[in-house]
């Protein structure tokens, strides 16, 4: 069984074509056909069947499959940062994001790392969830993953960094906005402006308050907190959301703290913090040494 073995392998499982692997490594259906069989023979299992069209893996083959491409892409990273090395560069840090994130909790460490490495690349991949920011770390599109801090994910480490009061945002104008705290009791009643379906700080407080027995109706939801806070200044509702970074309230809107609520934790996740390079480290220190700074 060699790396080449493997890379076919995984190559043909994912076109589900002998033909379409063996043009585009440039050699005949019979080479392709051969490093499948040779992996055949030293599994002594069949890890493909034919289909009306194509190929696709047996449930032996499934197995193989997820374990290679895995091992593949970690190889593939492996030898990216060995490059790197070897040709003097600074390599590059792959950061999965939420909408809000570098506003509101990397401006500062983004900027004094850039003025430390300059040499250094930052690539920044924009996702709609922490769970989808888990998932590619998990998948290795990204090294680290700034998210809200959930349950374990199989593959991940999570690492809280800060954690995040909960407050309702309400227009100055609004009764609720004239107190100096609310409880979630009060919250029953207010004309909600939902955080994105599934996500974490969803999930969080809305466990949290059916605790005590509240639940909200909503006829406005957004898919993120900076779009949250727009709304309540148009007078969509209130929002109850976490103390970001960078929010003073005053003005149009004000934040009342909902101090019953415990916090929402936010920090890094990476597949394995010792298995980072030495740039993704530092890129994750600094941004932590400057959350103040936000």
């Amino acid at each position: 069984m060699t790396l080449d073995d493997l890379r076919v392998f995984v190559a043909v499982c994912e076109t589900g074509n002998l033909s379409a692997v063996a043009r585009e490594l440039s050699c005949s259906q019979s080479a392709v056909s051969q490093h499948v069989k040779r992996l055949e023979r030293e599994t002594g299992l069949a890890l493909l069947e034919r289909r009306p069209r194509g190929v696709a893996p047996t449930g032996a083959g499934r197995i193989l499959y997820r374990a290679a491409a895995e091992g593949l892409a970690g190889l593939g990273e492996a030898l990216r940062q060995l490059d790197d090395l070897r040709a003097g560069a600074g390599g590059t840090v792959r950061i999965a994001t939420g909408a809000t994130t570098v506003r509101h909790f990397m401006a500062g460490g983004v900027a004094a790392f850039r003025a430390r490495r300059p040499q250094v690349a930052l690539r920044f991949h924009t996702a709609g969830s922490s769970r989808r920011c888990l998932e590619a770390v998990r998948t290795h599109e990204a090294d680290l993953a700034w998210v809200t801090i959930g349950p374990e994910m199989d593959g991940v480490e999570q690492r809280p960094s800060c954690e995040l009061p909960w407050v309702l945002a309400a227009r100055a104008d609004a009764p609720l906005a004239r107190r100096e705290s609310v409880s979630p009791a009060e919250l029953a009643g207010v004309r909600h402006i939902e955080l994105p379906a599934h996500s974490t700080s969803r999930l969080h407080l809305e466990g949290h308050l059916e605790r005590h027995g509240v639940r909200l109706d909503s006829s406005t939801s957004v898919a993120d907190w900076d779009t949250a806070l727009l709304l309540v200044e148009l007078g969509l509702g209130h929002a109850i959301l976490p103390a970001l970074p960078g929010w003073g309230g005053g003005g149009v809107v004000r934040l009342v703290p909902i101090p019953e609520l415990p916090p929402l934790r936010a920090g890094w996740a990476a597949r394995q913090w010792s298995a980072l390079s030495p740039a993704a480290l530092e890129f994750a220190e600094t941004v932590v040494a400057h959350l103040s700074d936000v």
